[in-house]
């Protein structure tokens, strides 16, 4: 395969916004091989090159757990979230003039990093994440601090249906005065689904208006799944 940046760049953005701006979410085709899944994933237990590890029945998350990665990332995540965000950051910044915020976001993504740490936000928020059977991740959604991105990125680093079972990749958004609407995500081993971290716009007939957007993995029913999650906002 091409380097990673060609990867990012030969990915239909035109199709990315269109879908992210109908259902708050969009997948990216196959990026990762095989191989570089499998690398990835072996990584988590490593000693090194990551900041902490989350329990997530400790928490109330749900099952499973996962590992924050630390400064300086390591690759591929660190090509990844930089090659990423330039593509991402124009349709953020559509979406926060369409809900009316005066928040904008530069081009580079070395200049949001610099804003989010002089507001103390310092903290690397790329994560492994790693399922066993019975295993799965409550609705959430991934704030951090004051100065939140608002796209984020998942890569599944395992095959479906070869690897594990279950395990879908869940959204839910919330419209003003309505029930909440589910909807899931398949994806292939190597492929990203990029989808709203809190809030996305959403056309209506007397106006735009905010759709509250959460996101999880249902219960693993066999196997072993690691995903790759893209956060682009440091934590506090």
């Amino acid at each position: 395969m091409t380097d990673l940046a060609t990867r990012i760049n030969i990915i239909d953005w035109t199709r990315i916004a269109q879908d992210l701006a109908r259902f708050g979410s969009a997948t990216t085709g196959v990026v990762l091989d095989p191989a570089e899944c499998r690398a990835i994933a072996a990584c988590y237990d490593a000693d090194e090159g990551f900041r902490s590890r989350v329990v997530m029945a400790r928490h109330g998350l749900g099952q499973g757990e996962y590992r924050y990665y630390a400064y300086p990332l390591a690759e591929p995540v660190a090509s990844l979230r930089t090659a990423l965000y330039p593509r991402l950051a124009p349709v953020a910044n559509a979406w926060e003039a369409a809900m009316g915020r005066d928040t904008r976001f530069p081009d580079a993504h070395a200049d949001f990093l610099a804003r989010c740490h002089a507001a103390g936000q310092t903290r690397p928020t790329p994560l492994l994440l790693r399922y066993g059977p019975g295993d799965y991740n409550c609705l959430h959604q991934d704030l951090y601090g004051d100065h939140v991105f608002p796209l984020q990125v998942a890569f599944l680093l395992n095959a479906p249906g070869q690897d594990f079972t279950g395990g879908e990749f869940v959204l839910t958004e919330q419209h003003p005065r309505m029930q909440s609407r589910a909807e899931v995500v398949p994806l292939r081993q190597g492929e990203g689904v990029i989808f709203a971290v809190n809030h996305r716009p959403q056309q209506g007939t007397r106006g735009v208006y905010r759709v509250a957007m959460r996101h999880g993995v249902s219960r693993l029913r066999s196997g072993q799944r690691h995903t790759l999650g893209i956060i682009f906002h440091d934590a506090a």
